[in-house]
């Protein structure tokens, strides 16, 4: 599913996420949402995310 929109997106949700410092090599962590940080519907880059594990970023993917 896509990450760019917010109604895809729910705590608990399992996500792929780019951290600021892995955009130029396009690593990316999987993880669980804690808290939808972007407050926007739609963000172009992706919405930003806090996981259960304290990392920040923005989903480039939601999983099953």
């Amino acid at each position: 599913m896509d990450g760019t929109q917010r109604k895809n997106i729910t705590p608990g949700a399992r996500v792929k996420v780019i951290q600021k410092p892995h955009q130029r090599t396009g690593h990316l962590t999987e993880g669980i949402v804690k808290d939808i940080l972007t407050s926007s519907a739609v963000h172009h880059r992706g919405i930003k995310v806090r996981l259960t594990d304290g990392i920040v970023g923005r989903v480039q993917e939601v999983l099953p």
